[in-house]
């Protein structure tokens, strides 16, 4: 038992280890993604944990959204860093990120799974989203999660090109957009959430862009 024990710790501290570092490399890039993956990370485990997701499932589902914008490493510093909003061939560049971050997370058997939650975190419920356009329920559950918890960040943090948007605001395209954008099972979860997450992040705020 106490090898058992010491085994599981061991590489949950490794996984732990790999995360950190590779988040830690992704920061050092691009200053917008500091507390952002770890604010995604952590709305994500709790509407998982809210929905019944348990054990193993719900680790992977947090670690997937530590590492969801991974694949932005390999995204030109010029787009990443921009002042003004993207042209649509720099777009199109920032869409590669999921295939990239999938690329080069599938590189580990142990994160394969992983790999497929960051790969597909931009999908949409209807299936107008990318890489692959699938819809529904065919978007794995922790992808349909990030997406919810991603979008939440990115439209209450300030950018280069526009201010935070208001959390009521915020609030209200999460509905508009339900069974469109997001699963709309999600939605009606997330709701009891919402209050919790502005409390802890000050979301109406303005962040800086650091």
């Amino acid at each position: 038992m106490i090898v058992s024990i010491t085994k599981w710790f061991n590489k949950n501290n490794l996984y732990h280890d790999i995360i950190e570092c590779l988040t830690s490399a992704l920061e050092a890039k691009d200053n917008y993604t500091s507390g952002h993956s770890t604010r995604v990370a952590d709305m994500a485990y709790e509407l998982a944990k809210k929905i019944g997701v348990k054990g193993k499932e719900l680790q992977r589902i947090h670690m997937a959204a530590h590492l969801h914008d991974i694949g932005k490493i390999g995204i030109p510093d010029r787009i990443l860093h921009k002042k003004g909003r993207l042209l649509p061939h720099e777009f199109a560049l920032i869409q590669q990120h999921p295939i990239i971050g999938y690329n080069t997370l599938k590189k580990s058997k142990k994160l394969s799974q992983i790999s497929r939650i960051v790969l597909h975190h931009h999908e949409r419920w209807d299936g107008e989203g990318y890489p692959t356009g699938i819809a529904g329920k065919k978007i794995p559950l922790g992808s349909r999660i990030i997406a919810i918890c991603d979008t939440i960040d990115a439209m209450t943090t300030k950018r280069s090109y526009r201010e935070a948007f208001t959390w009521e605001y915020c609030i209200q395209e999460i509905k508009a957009n339900q069974g469109l954008q997001f699963d709309p099972e999600l939605v009606d979860a997330a709701q009891s959430l919402f209050n919790g997450w502005e409390r802890r992040y000050n979301l109406d705020n303005k962040r800086k862009v650091l």
